[in-house]
């Protein structure tokens, strides 16, 4: 059961608004340009195992990654959102089917310089939100002092996991893996970066120059709780099509909905900079700075209250 509170307390929402201020001003510091982009589009990313919402003919965003690449390659080569995402059938204690993203790219940058700016980010929000250099979520103590851990996935399933990273994916159970096996365990000393994904998990990220088999990927994990997920960004939009009709051919296989092409994108994508880009889920930092058990504890509505 999910809590069925209309409004949580209002020192919540009064702590949940300071942490909105200090990203946006850490963005502005640092020359970013705040857009709005539309929630409604025609043709949402395919990924094998993310379903839109439909709205109309249309959909509402699962992210606002293809319009704000566009924007990339109409020369603002500093950006960031905060809004509104939508995905179907994701409710839990950390899922919610809407939800509140920050989104932000920056030509020039890797994924590794985006390691470096969320860290960066995400103390300058717990110092807005009172915690300093330590964080106390469900009982464990997380040190946020620099630098933070970095580790390879193929590293954490030789660490962690039952199976080894290659017969995950032969047998299609990745990411069955990393959340029950790998993600429980990370970040619990201080955050952990988890970088270096197979190239079949990085649909729009870029493949290592060195290491063709890996993707330019990272995600973010503190106190084993899934924070945020950054690229180097794929710019060509050739190797883009082909993974997009790769991704497609898995969603209609498992017999998902289909999506048709996001043609203004990869026309956009050929005048695309190399970039970094990360998408970070606001819900779940505020989650994490108020040592809140479920994510409606953070938000002023809950589907279930409306």
């Amino acid at each position: 059961m999910f809590s069925q509170q209309a409004i949580p307390h209002r020192e919540i929402l009064r702590f949940r608004a300071r942490i909105l201020s200090a990203i946006r001003g850490f963005f502005s510091a640092r020359g970013y340009l705040e857009v709005e982009t539309p929630i409604r589009i025609p043709a949402p990313a395919p990924e094998a195992h993310i379903d839109a919402v439909p709205s109309g003919s249309w959909f509402l965003q699962t992210s606002p990654e293809l319009c704000m690449k566009r924007l990339l390659a109409a020369g603002c080569e500093r950006i960031f959102q905060i809004c509104k995402c939508f995905r179907r059938e994701e409710r839990g204690s950390r899922h919610l089917t809407e939800f509140t993203m920050l989104e932000w790219y920056r030509a020039g940058s890797d994924y590794f310089q985006m390691m470096d700016e969320t860290e960066s980010m995400i103390r300058s929000a717990a110092d807005a939100a009172g915690k300093g250099a330590r964080l106390s979520y469900a009982g464990h103590d997380v040190n946020l002092e620099g630098p933070w851990d970095r580790m390879r996935v193929s590293e954490a399933f030789d660490r962690y996991a039952a199976v080894s990273m290659e017969n995950s994916l032969e047998t299609d159970r990745f990411d069955e893996v990393i959340a029950l096996e790998i993600e429980p365990r990370l970040g619990f000393r201080r955050p952990l970066f988890l970088y270096d994904y197979p190239k079949a998990s990085g649909a729009l990220a870029r493949l290592k120059a060195d290491d063709p088999t890996v993707a330019e990927r990272f995600e973010l994990y503190i106190a084993g709780m899934e924070l945020c997920n950054a690229f180097t960004e794929l710019t060509d939009p050739a190797a883009q099509r082909r993974r997009f009709e790769k991704e497609e051919a898995l969603r209609r296989r498992a017999g998902r909905d289909p999506y048709p092409s996001p043609e203004p994108f990869l026309e956009a994508l050929a005048h695309m900079p190399a970039a970094g880009g990360n998408a970070l889920g606001v819900d779940r930092l505020v989650m994490l700075l108020a040592d809140a058990a479920a994510i409606d504890e953070v938000v002023a509505f809950t589907p279930e209250s409306l």
